[in-house]
């Protein structure tokens, strides 16, 4: 036993370890290799190898089963025996290298695809919001293509009378225009041309059918080409400014524009 070191110290000093690990000098080689002459020392290093072979098959990945039937058929007919410490020591290092290796592989590997994968969902989620927004346009397309084709077909037709409102004293600027076909019975009117209206107000239509005015409807803000309800024997269409949603009778002294049918 060295008399510079006690048992004691050598077990506490972490010599051993680093011995086993390979990091030692040769002369602290020697110095360990005289101190496992010790059987309570050997004990204890005995122990430390466990402990580092245990550590190193939990962090192992098992071979395939060609390599390892390789090697049972190449030292099945050896005699097993007990390989040297420095052996061991060296074995044990490998196996802690690997498992470090296969660790630090696996951390990046997962990573990685930790990354990739959450990449691949921000580009599904860009793809489907792109979606939306060219199914709402495409959407929008089909109902103004359906509006003009359907705006077409109602003034186009022969049978489809084009009355021109302008505007009176009470509103110069306003200028509408009906569309009425007495067969089908129905009235269009283009608003596109009445100045705009306040929230508490809104234009609407009436018909003058001897004397009484009989109210066609609301012209809804922010539609320019719009339904009205039809009447019969109307002599003529009237606008009036009313408050929001519509009156019941017309406010005469707020009329802005008229015309008289044929």
């Amino acid at each position: 036993m060295d008399a510079m070191m006690d048992k004691k110290e050598i077990l506490e000093s972490g010599l051993l370890e680093r011995y086993l690990i390979g990091e030692v000098s040769e002369t602290e080689q020697l110095q360990v290799e005289r101190y496992l002459q010790d059987s309570e020392i050997r004990k204890h290093y005995g122990q430390l190898e466990a402990d580092f072979e245990r550590m190193a098959m939990e962090n192992a990945v098992s071979p395939p089963p060609q390599v390892k039937e390789g090697l049972m058929d190449k030292v099945g007919s050896k005699t097993p025996q007990q390989p040297p410490i420095n052996a061991n020591r060296s074995a044990l290092k490998s196996y802690l290298a690997i498992a470090a290796a296969l660790a630090l592989l696996f951390g990046i590997s997962s990573f990685w695809m930790y990354t990739k994968l959450n990449g691949v969902e921000d580009q599904l989620e860009l793809v489907r919001s792109q979606n939306d927004i060219l199914s709402d346009e495409l959407e929008d397309l089909t109902k103004n293509y359906d509006d003009v084709i359907n705006t077409y077909e109602i003034t186009s037709n022969p049978k489809t009378e084009k009355l021109i409102m302008l505007g009176n004293q009470n509103s110069p600027q306003a200028t509408a225009v009906t569309y009425v076909n007495h067969t089908d019975k129905t009235v269009f009117i283009d608003a596109e041309g009445l100045p705009k209206l306040s929230e508490e107000h809104d234009y609407q239509l009436w018909a003058d059918v001897e004397g009484e005015m009989i109210d066609m409807g609301v012209i809804a803000k922010g539609e320019n080409f719009l339904a009205m309800n039809y009447i019969d024997h109307a002599e003529s269409y009237n606008i009036t400014i009313e408050p929001a949603g519509g009156s019941d009778h017309p406010t005469v002294e707020r009329l802005i524009t008229n015309v008289y049918l044929q």
